[in-house]
Order: C-alpha cells, then sequence, then structure tokens
C-alpha cells in the first residue's frame, strides 16, 4: 500500500473511516487508564480525527501523525484554527495550543521526536495497514516509544476472505503476536458490531467484532 494510495482517499474525501463524533471507546476507556493531565500523546495515522480534541480536553499534550496534508489543514481548517507551521526534519509541523499534527511518513519518526510521549491512542493505525504494514509498523512504535507507554487501542476483526480492505482484519491472536512480546495487552471490551455496519452487511461480512485493549509497558 503506497502513500498515493491515501492520497487519494482523502482528495475524493473517500473518507469512510472517518467518524463524525468522538470514539466511543475512547471515551468509556480512556479514563480508567488514569493517565496523568499534560501527558502526551501519540496519535499515529490520526487523519482529522475529533479523539484530537477529545485528548487535548483532557489536558493532554497531542502529536498525531498524519500522512495527508489535506486531512491536516482541513483538522485545523473545520475547526476555525490558525496554526503555527513550522518544519521538523521530513515532517511538516502544525501546532495550536496543546496539538500538534506532523505530517509526514509515519516510519520517519524517531526515539527522539517521541521521547516525551508517555502515552498511546491507536484507533485507526493498525487497522488502516496490510499485513506486512503492520508488522513494520507494531516493531517502529516498540522500537520508538518509551518502554513506560500506556494507552488504548483498538481494531476491528473479520473474516478477510469476504471482504478487502482497509480497514484490515486484526484478530486478537495477531494483536497479541505483535505486541505482546514486548507490552502488556489487555482486552478491556468486544462487541459485536455487524448489525450496525451496513458497509460490512452489503460486502457479505458475517462477522465483525470491535476490540478495544489496554496497551502498557512491561
Amino acid at each position: 500500500m503506497q502513500p498515493e494510495f491515501w492520497h487519494k482517499k482523502w482528495e475524493s474525501n473517500q473518507i469512510g473511516f472517518h467518524l463524525p463524533e468522538v470514539n466511543p471507546y475512547l471515551q468509556r476507556h480512556w479514563p480508567q487508564l488514569a493517565i496523568p493531565a499534560q501527558t502526551r500523546v501519540l496519535v499515529p495515522l490520526c487523519g482529522k480525527s475529533l479523539d484530537l480534541l477529545w485528548l487535548a480536553g483532557r489536558g493532554h499534550l497531542v502529536l498525531g501523525v498524519e500522512l495527508s496534508l489535506k486531512a491536516v489543514e482541513d483538522f485545523f481548517s473545520e475547526h476555525q484554527v490558525k496554526p503555527q507551521v513550522s518544519a521538523k526534519g521530513p515532517f511538516k509541523v502544525y501546532r495550536a495550543d496543546s496539538i500538534e499534527l506532523w505530517c509526514g511518513d509515519f516510519f520517519a519518526l524517531t526515539a527522539d521526536d517521541v521521547a516525551d510521549c508517555a502515552a498511546l491512542y491507536d484507533r485507526a493505525a493498525l487497522i488502516a495497514l496490510p499485513a506486512p504494514m503492520r508488522e513494520r509498523y507494531a516493531a517502529h512504535l516498540q522500537q520508538i516509544l518509551p518502554q513506560s507507554v500506556q494507552g488504548l487501542l483498538i481494531t476491528l476483526d473479520y473474516d478477510q476472505a469476504q471482504m478487502s480492505g482497509p480497514p484490515f482484519a486484526v484478530s486478537d491472536d495477531e494483536v497479541q503476536r505483535l505486541l505482546g512480546e514486548v507490552w502488556q495487552v489487555q482486552v478491556l471490551e468486544e462487541q459485536d458490531v455487524l448489525a450496525e455496519s451496513v458497509r460490512f452487511l452489503q460486502a457479505g461480512v458475517t462477522r465483525l467484532e470491535e476490540r478495544a485493549y489496554r496497551v502498557s509497558g512491561r
């Protein structure tokens, strides 16, 4: 999956993955993580998610990373905020108050870039990537984030043979394999959401589960 795939999605407004509300799993489960205010939270492949505002509203410093310049600029324009724009290595950085959106390739992030990120929120990154890139993504996260990191991961699981991604199916076994050797990964909630997922029903998918995980360093 090449960067051009996502650029075309944003340019053509094919962004069904963008939710028009704050993610309910985030609202339900983030508070129980007891992550202190002023903690910097890494949000990979963040798009223009309203979750960024929710996290900032809880007093966090938010570092979102997004490939699409259109997504980044839309985030600020839609909330009528004029960000400061600067460059940091290969990234174009948009900053306003406690939110920074870094436009560029997630895999270009270094440990120095996220050294003060003690928290992670992944709603649409892992499931946005095909299997080989998921391997690379998980390895990169574990290489760059502090060992004491904690956060929330949200996944989808279905029969991949019944529909092509993205979003891609990521089973609990795969989550445990990708992340469980380095981090503790605990299922907080699992829901059958097929009945409310028209796109999946129309594609003939017969099983669709969402899972929310607590992720914490060992």
